[in-house]
């Protein structure tokens, strides 16, 4: 076989043709050229990495969904692991607590009522448990019992399920700051003061206040029964959101950017940072399944705190959720993120799972936007 590119003889000279063609082979490896260098690796390698063996070593998931977000609400990351998807709408349990977290602070800082609102002032509550707060309800440390059991009930509610709280002798064991008890009782007592204030119900407000603005679709809501999709006269407002990682992102950008966001103002910086905050930090701690899962994390404002000086404030939050849907924000090294995946089935302790997944990615992350 002839070679491509014939040796010439010293003295003759390349027409154009024949020398654009033995450059085009050169660069294609023949005639002694040097092999093209391959890509430098990806800054994001080693966080698909960890994510892709998180999931390999997981019990039972099927899928799962990794979205990074930069400061300036770029996804500079995603990828699905199995089955899911950044637009699969799923149940997100307890994450369902940062957005009701946000929508308390939005009636906040629309001054319909105050982080020291009382049940007595707004629900009409007597004696000890009249003197819980919002910002005692906020921090699950109102000293009521955690899971009242009329919040799973879907033919109530939330206004009737709220008052046969306060009527439950046994319902507030321990005295309001003493004691953080992590539940869905709080949260239930948190909206009824959110509904009364307002006048409107927890579900209406928040496709007023949220989902609309966000324009985010109608199923995007919170029922008493998630699982099921079933009611929402008394949405289960600690645990009974539906979302996907997409529907999701913009409401944990309000969170990122301290109520700032697409150019309007959702609620007073301020708030986010008391957020942020342990407003208790010599309670006794009772039910807590970061202490159960062997992480420091402490307890803000509807959401965990992952630093070691919450008394003062932290820069990383987050809102693990039963089923394993995770978000956090991470404020000092500049992004959000979400883990998303639905592990109802899965087998073992999902939420577990689920952190440390989250702590072991958060510094192969802030390394790649460093880079």
């Amino acid at each position: 076989m002839r070679p491509l590119c014939r040796p010439r003889p010293a003295r003759s000279f390349l027409r154009p043709a024949t020398f654009a063609t033995c450059s085009a082979a050169l660069l294609l490896g023949c005639g002694g050229g040097n092999d093209p260098a391959p890509p430098p690796p990806s800054p994001w390698s080693m966080v698909d990495q960890i994510a892709a063996a998180a999931f390999v070593g997981s019990s039972g998931i099927s899928g799962m969904t990794l979205a990074v977000y930069d400061r300036n609400d770029q996804r500079v990351f995603v990828k699905n692991y199995g089955d899911f998807a950044p637009d699969r709408r799923v149940p997100v349990a307890s994450a369902s607590k940062l957005v009701a977290g946000t929508l308390v602070l939005q009636a906040v800082g629309q001054g319909l009522l105050t982080l020291d609102s009382t049940t007595a002032q707004l629900l009409g509550w007597s004696g000890a448990r009249g003197g819980i707060t919002l910002r005692h309800l906020l921090s699950f440390t109102s000293g009521l019992a955690p899971e009242a059991a009329c919040i799973l009930n879907p033919l109530a509610t939330l206004a009737a399920c709220v008052d046969s709280i306060r009527d439950d002798p046994a319902a507030m064991p321990h005295a309001p700051g003493t004691r953080f008890d992590y539940g869905s009782t709080h949260l239930h007592v948190a909206a009824r003061m959110v509904e009364v204030a307002s006048g409107t119900t927890w579900n209406a407000r928040f496709a007023q206040q949220l989902r609309a603005p966000l324009g985010l679709p109608t199923d995007v809501t919170y029922y008493t029964l998630p699982q099921q999709a079933v009611g929402q006269t008394n949405p289960f407002v600690a645990g009974g959101l539906w979302a996907s990682v997409d529907d999701y992102a913009p409401i944990l950008a309000i969170s990122f950017h301290r109520g700032t966001y697409r150019g309007a103002t959702w609620a007073p910086a301020a708030l986010f940072d008391a957020q942020a905050t342990e407003p208790y930090p010599s309670v006794t701690i009772g039910n807590s399944p970061a202490a159960s899962m062997g992480v420091p994390f402490r307890y803000g404002l509807a959401a965990w705190l992952e630093c070691t000086t919450p008394a003062t404030g932290c820069t990383t939050l987050s809102s693990t959720g039963a089923f394993g849907f995770t978000p956090w924000v991470d404020r000092n090294a500049g992004y959000y993120a979400i883990l998303g995946m639905y592990g109802a089935n899965a087998v073992g302790n999902i939420g577990a799972f689920s952190v440390r997944t989250v702590q072991s990615l958060q510094p192969e992350i802030r390394r790649a936007l460093a880079q």
